[in-house]
């Protein structure tokens, strides 16, 4: 297992999904995808508040892929 960040968790329209670290990199106007092949707006990744993740469930599928990795 990698002792560095590889993966970020953000609530993005639709769930909390699992997106490769460097997505947050991306800029705006482009699309991310993440674990379990959900795309969202690159933009929706920044500046989220704890509202934001409070409202919005976690995908099961991202955690099942992660799981696997680790």
């Amino acid at each position: 297992m990698s002792e560095y960040l590889t993966y970020i968790w953000r609530p993005v329209t639709g769930g909390r999904h699992a997106f490769p670290v460097a997505a947050k990199k991306t800029p705006a106007g482009e699309l991310v995808t993440a674990f379990c092949g959900a795309d969202a707006a690159a933009e929706e990744l920044h500046d989220r508040t704890e509202l934001d993740w409070i409202r919005e469930d976690s995908c099961m599928s991202c955690w099942r892929i992660l799981a696997i990795r680790t």
